[in-house]
């Protein structure tokens, strides 16, 4: 199990893998409203990411 990883992913109860989208740190007021709006939230993983992470935990 490899603690790095589940720090960054959240798993749901029904047991999807779950990460946050990258560039939403900083210097944000440069960007269109819409494009902080996409950035919020929650992801899923791709089919073939997915199964690499769930070989890193």
């Amino acid at each position: 199990m490899r603690k790095a990883v589940l720090k960054r992913i959240k798993i749901t109860k029904t047991g999807k893998l779950l990460r946050r989208r990258a560039g939403q740190n900083h210097f944000n007021s440069k960007e269109a409203r819409h494009t902080q709006l996409r950035k919020k939230g929650l992801k899923g993983f791709s089919p073939t990411m997915e199964k690499r992470m769930r070989a890193y935990i």
